[in-house]
Formats: structure tokens, C-alpha cells, sequence
């Protein structure tokens, strides 16, 4: 089992990306933080190393009494430091900010999510339909208008909520390569891959790794945009598709679900992984990177992790997947943990060869 989290000191480098949630504790952290990119003052501050309070004022537009509230909470929050009136970004956040997409895209995300904890928690706790009928956050992940590439304004909803899955997948799957080798695979085909974002990972390891993204059709237009710049898409292709109707395609070696299957009912669940040992080679293997349920502890949870919180029913056991493996005849399969921002697993199964 691996298990690396936040706040022990240096991160190993594959995981270095989890520095941004330290930022995101608080409702009050986060908006200082969104405040200070809006107005311009990290620009500033990564541009010129440091700057008085007057020559920031000056800069960002804002009055003294308002700027110095502002660096106080950033300060508070470790963003800033301050040595006789000179501030400058901190080492720790200059470290996150490397991590700039993954940063705003929580923020965003998070921010997007306020209303539907402030006003409906308590419907979520006691009517979970209810709740996602009213919800943005579900209204935000309507997958129905992935179906009709032909409609124009299928696209920009889902091109919002895929900024921020492909900013999440980008770094996931850095830690996913922690844990497996795909070095010794050499056709990949990801159910759902979205945008395409976890291949490109791995095929920017892997030069011999060539991949097939399987999503729906708005979502796989998308993903053929969002790669085409990078030298890794022509080894990445997309088949447009709905994995509830007809088999899986074949002819892969390696058949993975990355953060996909908690977005189905068990029974759905179920149907997919047959359907992927149904096509999958013999001697392949089914790869599994989920995120498990979510462990409160004494600390409690931190305002980063509200849009996953609202998920908190779909995050099933990683016994749930070892025991279909296993019950569908799968050789060696393997679980390893992972803590991320929430804890993740990694369950794998190889298929027999006779």
C-alpha cells in the first residue's frame, strides 16, 4: 500500500502537485487567493519578486485599507510573506503556483459549488434525488448534452466541467504511474477518458503506448481539440460512443476506468466491467484508479474538496471492483492505495490467457 498525503513536508516529485490544497483550507482562503489572481497582485508579485504596499495599491488598483486587509488574510494563509513593509510570494505557494491550472481550476470548481452546500446540504443528507435535480453541480455534469454534437450549445457546458476534470487528470494520473507500469502495454483503451488527458500522460511516459479514448460524442469533439497541439495525439484516438449500448471495442491489451465508474449505479457499474473483460485481450489487464470514500478523521474536510464532498455517496470500496475481478475469473488482481486530495485506489486484474 502507498500512502502519501498533505502536510508531511517535501512531496515525493510525482506527487508535489498536492502543495496547491494547503492554499484551499477555507471559504476565506480560497476567495483571498481567487482575489489576489483577479486583481492581478500574484502577476505582479511573480514579475517583480516584491513590492511595497503603495506600489501594489498603485498596481492592483486598490486602496491601502483594502490591499493591507487582503495581504493579511494571504498572509494568514501563507500565500504572502512580509519583511519591513516588502512583500513577497512565499516559497511554499511559489511551489503551488507550478501548478497554476490545477489551482484556479479548484477554485473554480469549489466556488461554483458554494450555493449547492450553503442551501441544499440538508436535502442532500435526507433526499439525494431531490437534491440533484436542484443542484448546479448536477446540472453542470448533465451528460445528456454530450449526446448531439450537432447542437451548438451542447458545447460550452461541457467544455466548463472538462476544464476542470482534464486540470484534476492531468496530476492524477502522475500519481497513477506511481503506483503501475504501463511500459508493458502497448494498445490502452479508456472508457470514458474524457478529453483524453489521462492518455496524453501516459503516452508522454510511454513513447511505445498508443491509446483510445471511448466517451461520448460532445466530449470526444472536445478531446480531439484539446490534444491536437501536443506531439503525443497522433498515438490518441477517440471513438465516439455511449457505453450503455452495444459491446465495448476490442483489440487492447490494457482497459482502464479512470475516475469514471462512481459516476454509475452498481448495477451499471457491473455491466461495464463485463463488457470490458468481454473485449479486452487475453493477457490483458483491467486498471481501476478510483477515488475511495471519503475519511473525515478529526481534521474535517477542507473547502478545496467541496465539489467531491457533494459526490460523497458515489464513492464506493475498492472490495466492491476486487471482488467482480476475481468473481469474472481475473488473475493477480491488486490493490494499492493512494492519498490525494482525497484517498484514491488502484485495483488491477489480468485476464487468463487459455
Amino acid at each position: 500500500m502507498v500512502s502519501l498525503g498533505l502536510n508531511r513536508g517535501s512531496l515525493p516529485a510525482a506527487l508535489e502537485f498536492l502543495t496547491v490544497d494547503e492554499f484551499l483550507k477555507t471559504l476565506i482562503d480560497a476567495r483571498a487567493l481567487k482575489t489576489a489572481f483577479e486583481l492581478g497582485l500574484v502577476d505582479r508579485l511573480v514579475e517583480h519578486r516584491s513590492g511595497s504596499i503603495e506600489a501594489l495599491g498603485r498596481a492592483v488598483g486598490a486602496d491601502r485599507q483594502g490591499l493591507r486587509f487582503l495581504l493579511d488574510l494571504l498572509r494568514a494563509s501563507g500565500v504572502i510573506e512580509e519583511r519591513e513593509g516588502d512583500v513577497r510570494l512565499s516559497r511554499r505557494f511559489q511551489i503551488a503556483l507550478r501548478y497554476r491550472d490545477l489551482l484556479e481550476a479548484k477554485l473554480d470548481f469549489a466556488g461554483m459549488t458554494i450555493n449547492d452546500f450553503a442551501d441544499l446540504f440538508t436535502g442532500l443528507i435526507r433526499d439525494p434525488a431531490g437534491f440533484a435535480g436542484q443542484a448546479r453541480l448536477f446540472q453542470l455534469f448533465d451528460y445528456r448534452r454530450c449526446l448531439d454534437p450537432q447542437r451548438a450549445e451542447n458545447f460550452p457546458p461541457t467544455q466548463a466541467w472538462m476544464r476542470l476534470t482534464s486540470a484534476l487528470t492531468r496530476y492524477e494520473a502522475l500519481a497513477c504511474m506511481e503506483l503501475f507500469d504501463f511500459g508493458g502495454h502497448r494498445h490502452m483503451l479508456d472508457v470514458g477518458g474524457n478529453s483524453g488527458e489521462f492518455l496524453l500522460q501516459l503516452c508522454r511516459r510511454h513513447p511505445e503506448l498508443r491509446g483510445t479514448v471511448y466517451d461520448l460524442p460532445v466530449v470526444s469533439e472536445i478531446g480531439m481539440e484539446h490534444i491536437l497541439a501536443e506531439p503525443e495525439h497522433p498515438r490518441i484516438g477517440f471513438i465516439r460512443g455511449d457505453v450503455r449500448q452495444g459491446p465495448l471495442p476490442s483489440g487492447y491489451d490494457l482497459i482502464s476506468f479512470k475516475s469514471m465508474l462512481h459516476d454509475w449505479p452498481a448495477r451499471e457499474t457491473r455491466q461495464l466491467i463485463e463488457k470490458a473483460a468481454a473485449a479486452l485481450e487475453p493477457g490483458g489487464t483491467i486498471l481501476i484508479f478510483e477515488r475511495g470514500p471519503l475519511r473525515i478523521g478529526d481534521r474535517g474536510l477542507p473547502f478545496s474538496v467541496l465539489p467531491l464532498l457533494l459526490f460523497f455517496r458515489s464513492y464506493r470500496p475498492a472490495l466492491d471492483y476486487i471482488t467482480q475481478l476475481r468473481t469474472l475469473g481475473f488473475e493477480d488482481v491488486t490493490h494499492q492505495d493512494i492519498e490525494l486530495d482525497t484517498p484514491f485506489y488502484l485495483v488491477t486484474g489480468r485476464k487468463p490467457r487459455g
